[in-house]
């Protein structure tokens, strides 16, 4: 009995894992891109794809050695005036769609860049997703939004 206990529990921690794992290759990213700074910028915006092929999972947080802090946003027309502002609770990535991090939507805000982003850098930026875990980008920066079959 305690042999058939012992390998149920064994057996379901394997597939628990197992599950785990496999949800972390659902998410792909695609597509990033930041856009170039001039001297003294105080943000950065951050722009990519995200295609989830499994269940919804959920955006929760980026950092960047390049930068401060990292914050996800999102940008809304009021009647006449854009707003922005950060989604404090992340971004919830439905089950079998793409979300389109872009211009005058939803972006990545790098905050405070150490540097000048200049056309042609990589700059590496961690995304942290609740189910799937961490995953690592690379960013190209661009001058303005490139081609899709200029990203990679």
């Amino acid at each position: 009995m305690k042999q058939t206990l012992f390998t149920s529990v064994l057996l379901s921690l394997v597939l628990a894992f197992n599950a785990t794992a496999a949800d972390k290759s659902k998410l792909q990213v695609s597509n990033a891109w930041i856009r170039a700074t001039p001297p003294n910028a105080t943000v950065a915006g951050g722009f990519l794809t995200i295609e989830n092929t499994g269940a919804e999972d959920r955006l929760l947080s980026a950092t960047s050695s390049a930068a401060k802090s990292v914050e996800i946003h999102e940008m809304s027309k009021q009647g006449d005036v854009m707003q922005m502002r950060q989604l404090t609770d992340g971004l919830i990535i439905p089950t079998n769609k793409n979300i389109t991090l872009k211009p005058g939507g939803l972006h990545l805000m790098f905050i405070a860049p150490k540097q000048v982003f200049s056309e042609g850098q990589k700059i590496t930026a961690t995304l942290v997703f609740a189910k799937s875990g961490k995953q690592k980008v690379e960013f190209t920066v661009h001058k303005s939004a490139p081609a899709i079959s200029d990203q990679k």
